[in-house]
């Protein structure tokens, strides 16, 4: 099992250790609900270094991630990011992403931990244009740093200005005394912050800077569990859950990342598929009465036929309620429909509602 640069840091802060997509990783500290309320209402530090890091350079760097990733990159400028994904030969997902526009001719993919192999091979077999390939992935470290007191809690530690960096961009420069950091206004917690990448001998100084400027902000270490609360009650996506090598994009809600104005791996079929429209649909679901819906429980029917699975689900720590996502037959997909979930030997009623499920 693999560990990050600050593993030893999150033992000694009394973090309960899981292992996570190969990873020993803190899961949680205080407790998911404490730490989710941290990140809804202050602000919360992840380390989510075990994320994979690619520099794709060259002349053909962004014909290659054009041809593999659904989302249009031509249209990304130096300092924006883009949300996208790997479609396969067959409809469905390798991996969701975010590609970075460093500079001209260079572009940073950030994969998932889980990922990392598989996407490699992949982005490598499609790669016959010669654009030069780099994985940086164990020689880079990532905080997340989340909530809506994040922009005010950093700002003692960076020269830039954080308020001006708009959502899905990013600055490269200065942090916590460490240069050539990229600052990126992302995050997968809907609360607003950024992600910080830095080198694994660095990683140790950010972090303790950045506990120092948050230390009046009531700034906390957060787990993965809160990671996965916070990011269900947004409705994003988790590979491995809700979207994988069997779920197309357009089924799964992503046909907003899912450009047909260029040729990509399977785009002419995945264009069919969202003329003729899917047969399925991902979903968000409310329980309309007490319960906790887990992956993997059966969705039912009024008549209790199994018409799907849940593929993420939780009790909400900001709405009070059990909240999920699964896949249903395209004619229970609209807002108000009716489904119900089986939780034990019990049909608990359900309503599909609005993503995200917290405004």
């Amino acid at each position: 099992m693999k560990n990050t640069a600050l593993t030893e840091t999150h033992i000694s802060l009394g973090a309960k250790m899981v292992p996570f997509a190969g990873y020993n990783m803190p899961v949680q500290y205080e407790g998911v609900n404490l730490e989710h309320e941290t990140v809804r209402k202050g602000v919360g530090v992840f380390d989510v270094s075990h994320m994979g890091e690619f520099l794709i350079e060259g002349e053909n760097a962004l014909d290659l991630i054009q041809k593999v990733s659904s989302n249009d990159a031509s249209k990304l400028t130096i300092g924006k990011a883009q949300y996208s994904c790997l479609p396969n030969d067959n409809g469905g997902i390798v991996d969701d992403l975010i590609i970075y526009k460093i500079k001209d001719e260079t572009y940073l993919l950030v994969v998932n931990a889980s990922n990392i192999d598989k996407d490699w091979d992949w982005i490598q077999s499609k790669n016959d244009v010669g654009a030069h390939m780099r994985n940086l992935s164990d020689d880079y470290s990532l905080l997340a740093i989340q909530g809506p007191k994040a922009i005010e809690a950093m700002q003692s530690i960076t020269s830039h200005d954080l308020a001006a960096i708009k959502f899905y961009n990013f600055v490269v420069g200065d942090f916590a005394g460490i240069e050539n950091v990229i600052i990126s206004a992302t995050g997968y917690t809907g609360s607003g912050g950024f992600e910080i990448y830095c080198k694994n001998s660095e990683v140790k100084q950010v972090w303790d800077k950045v506990f120092e400027a948050g230390a009046d902000y009531g700034i906390k270490p957060i787990g993965l569990a809160a990671r996965d609360t916070l990011r269900l009650e947004m409705g994003y996506c988790l590979y491995g859950n809700d979207i994988d090598d069997n779920t197309s994009p357009i089924e799964a809600g992503l046909g907003w990342i899912t450009k047909f104005t260029k040729n990509f791996t399977n785009s002419e079929a995945l264009k069919a598929e969202k003329e003729q429209g899917p047969k399925r649909k991902l979903v968000a679901f409310e329980l309309d009465e007490r319960g906790i819906p887990r992956q993997g429980y059966d969705i039912v029917d009024s008549e209790g036929s199994v018409i799907g699975k849940v593929t993420s689900g939780t009790m909400s720590p900001s709405l009070g309620k059990g909240i999920g996502l699964g896949y249903v037959p395209t004619e229970l997909a609209g807002v108000d429909s009716k489904i119900s979930i089986q939780i034990r030997k019990n049909a608990v009623p359900a309503t599909v509602v609005k993503l995200p499920f917290y405004k």
